[in-house]
């Protein structure tokens, strides 16, 4: 026992001497070190931007223009017509900057249909045509094979686009760039994309180099690094500009160099890049400069010499607004994509090509621990003059060298990290030293007899609220609405596409109006479903009453709709099938807000309510109503329409029931005597039928078919009479309480 105890005062005696200051700072100090190892994201974003602030300092002086830039600009898409342009003027393109002497052409764009003007296409839109025009027409080449037959004699490289999605794979075997790696297997730290959208077959085939031209983007979206070579749908690939590089100098394979850290480094014979951990390379850019483009109707007017494009590399892409293919780079907010590469082949070819060594990591934690480590040794050392006038030398030192490697050796070595790490060590140890004054103090008061009490912390510093996932929960209205006999209205339309998809424009804009003049908010369309809620994000107290009468709204606008076409169709001569919707309501918590990732999310609602209001549009054609309400929504508005009740259910995925309703009208139609006659006789039926009394229900049924207005229910009295059919030849269970459980959604 009392050797623990001495055990523990010379511990205590160490550290006084060693100070408590240090021993805290040094712990802070792995702590911190641990977070450079972790890496979040704020300390790699204030990296990125300190990088942007070097490339705004010192942009990339541009002394050679190895790369010319074809641009599809607002003054060709004048002169041409729209994009995309015949394939056989890309061909007269093509064919033009080959005899204009062009080192190799790369397109950032991609052909992934085959094109709709050739004439075996081009001529089933053509109504007046005898029949041995249009077999000319069709004997002619289409245009994709004339394109390919300029590739085939022309250094070109096809781009080629990775995305979020799997593609279905070509019939054909398509010819792909020959990649070989030495060191360790790059694929598990290149960028890697689940689908590959890539030319139609008969270009991939002719062409002699492709590559991806995806370019992606920070956190914050800007551009700073490109992929050299990548992943997409399980094959590595080359990116454009490199094909093109490896296209030049007719080199068979591309050479990825890595080890346990990450990629190194991508060459070809004689030609080596360096690039980071994830195979992409640090773009040191010069500003947007206009003389790197000529206008595409220049070139195809002959008014671009050979000067201009002799011995060039060549990228064919466009600055036309209408593309959008504009991307952020460090110096400006907006650049065409296709100057990104061409900045990407003139810094490579310039030897001015950026690089963040995966050593770049040791050497600031290095950095780090040393200047930290001096700084916790002198501090109780020097005086505050003199610490301060050796914590502006580490300032100075780590700017200096981090700026000399950059400028330099177009090395990246971040700075930020062991400046900030110092900054916090001396922070840590002025602290320890005003907490000593203030102990020193107390016991200075204690010494006179006053006792003072541990002052109360106060949490006084709390970060702003983020934008976060999630929301909040909501007492809502949610509508499913789906059209009735979709599958056999698109047979109708086979040989026309473009009509089903103005047919469905002309249902979904109207349906769409009478959801948002009734104060509804659209969730989502998919197909010709539609997905709205109300009583978000704006408080609506009267949320299903305007659910209910934007539910009957589409309904009156859907009969219009019918006659419209009904009478089109007969002046042309044409079949009408009438178009029918079914709509799910329901009432009940859900949780609506920001629903998806941090980098794209919608405003949505889910929940268990959610579900059934789909549940429910699915059940209006078993019933044959259109409209379909839960009983909270049923009952809120029973006083404002006339409702009508149909079975007690569990619908699918659900094990407790519900009371469902159908919508019949407004308080016109609940007013009506027939109405009342019809729905009452039904709820006699229901409740004979409850209680076993199946000749009293098929009686109560019976005279419900009777009665006036009862065509409107036939389905749901055929259902009904099945039900007491089947139930009379094999009665239900003892513990039946007249549930009927859905099979189908």
């Amino acid at each position: 026992m009392g050797w623990g105890k001495s055990r523990i005062t010379q511990l205590d005696r160490a550290a006084r001497r060693f100070g408590y200051a240090r021993i805290l700072s040094l712990v802070l100090l792995a702590g911190l070190v641990g977070l450079r190892i972790v890496d979040p994201a704020p300390l790699k974003e204030l990296r990125l931007r300190t990088f942007d602030v070097y490339q705004l300092i010192s942009p990339r002086a541009v002394t050679e223009r190895p790369v010319v830039i074809v641009d599809i600009d607002e003054k060709s898409l004048a002169r041409l017509g729209q994009w995309p342009w015949p394939r056989t003027r890309i061909a007269d393109l093509v064919q033009r900057l080959t005899d204009l002497g062009a080192a190799a052409i790369a397109f950032d764009v991609i052909f992934a249909e085959p094109d709709r003007l050739s004439p075996h296409l081009a001529v089933e839109g053509f109504r007046d045509l005898d029949e041995a025009t249009r077999d000319k027409l069709r004997s002619l080449a289409s245009n994709d094979d004339i394109l390919a037959a300029v590739l085939r004699k022309a250094p070109v490289v096809l781009g080629e686009s990775g995305l979020p999605m799997v593609m279905p794979r070509p019939d054909v075997k398509l010819p792909v760039t020959g990649l070989a790696t030495l060191g360790g297997d790059p694929t598990p730290f290149l960028l890697n994309f689940p689908g590959l959208l890539r030319n139609v077959p008969v270009l991939e085939e002719a062409a002699p180099g492709r590559g991806l031209f995806t370019i992606h983007t920070e956190r914050d979206g800007i551009v700073r690094r490109v992929p050299v070579v990548m992943l997409a749908q399980g094959q590595l690939m080359p990116s454009l500009t490199f094909e093109m590089l490896r296209v030049v100098t007719r080199a068979n394979t591309i050479l990825i160099k890595s080890d346990e850290a990450g990629v190194k480094s991508v060459g070809i014979p004689g030609f080596e890049i360096p690039t980071d951990r994830n195979g992409q390379i640090w773009v040191h850019f010069a500003k947007h400069d206009p003389a790197r483009f000529v206008s595409a109707t220049d070139v195809l007017d002959g008014k671009i010499g050979a000067e201009a494009v002799s011995q060039k590399l060549v990228l064919i892409g466009t600055s036309a607004t209408g593309l959008l293919d504009t991307k952020t780079t460090p110096l400006d907010p907006v650049m065409p994509g296709v100057e990104v590469h061409a900045q990407v082949l003139e810094a490579a070819l310039s030897g001015s090509v950026l690089s963040q060594p995966n050593y770049a990591i040791g050497a600031e934690v290095i950095a780090a621990i040393v200047f930290a480590l001096a700084i916790i040794w002198l501090a109780p050392v020097l005086g505050p003059l003199m610490l301060l006038a050796f914590g502006l030398g580490v300032v100075v030192l780590l700017i200096g060298t981090s700026w000399y490697f950059f400028v330099q050796e177009k090395l990246l070595i971040d700075f930020t990290f062991p400046l900030l790490t110092c900054a916090a060590i001396y922070l840590a140890l002025v602290f320890s030293s005003y907490a000593r004054e203030q102990k020193q103090r107390r016991r200075i008061r204690s010494a006179f007899g006053q006792y003072l009490s541990p002052a109360l912390v106060e949490q006084l510093a709390q970060s702003p609220d983020k934008l976060k996932l999630g929301g909040e929960e909501r007492d809502m209205t949610v509508m499913f609405s789906d059209m009735r006999g979709f599958t056999a209205l698109s047979e109708t339309f086979k040989r026309d596409p473009q009509g089903l998809t103005s047919l469905m424009n002309r249902l979904l804009t109207p349906l769409t109006n009478a959801i948002l003049d009734r104060k509804g908010t659209i969730d989502k369309y998919m197909g010709d479903a539609i997905m709205a809620f109300w009583n978000a994000p704006l408080d609506d107290p009267a949320h299903e009453i305007n659910a209910c009468e934007a539910a009957l709204d589409m309904l009156d606008r859907v009969a219009i709709l019918n006659v419209e076409r009904e009478r089109e169709a007969q002046e042309n001569g044409k079949p009408f099938l009438p178009l029918s919707v079914g709509i799910g309501l329901n009432t009940g918590p859900c949780v609506v807000g920001n629903m998806g990732s941090n980098l794209r999310f919608d405003y949505s609602v889910l929940g268990d309510s959610v579900n059934l209001a789909s549940r429910l549009e699915g059940q209006s054609k078993s019933y044959g109503v259109p409209v379909i309400a839960g009983s909270r929504t049923a009952l809120a508005v029973k006083e404002r329409f006339a409702i009508f009740e149909l079975d007690f259910i569990a619908v699918k995925g659900k094990s407790e029931p519900e009371i469902i309703y159908a919508i019949a009208g407004r308080q016109d139609v609940a007013n009506s005597p027939d109405f009342q006659r019809l729905r009452n006789l039904f709820i006699e039926t229901l409740a004979c039928y409850r209680n076993r009394d199946w000749t009293g229900a098929q009686l109560a049924l019976d005279k419900g078919r009777a009665t006036k207005g009862a065509d409107r229910f036939r389905q749901l009295h055929d259902l009904y009479a099945a039900r007491i059919r089947a139930f009379q030849d094999a009665p239900p269970p003892e513990d039946w309480d007249g549930v009927f459980a859905a099979a189908s959604k």
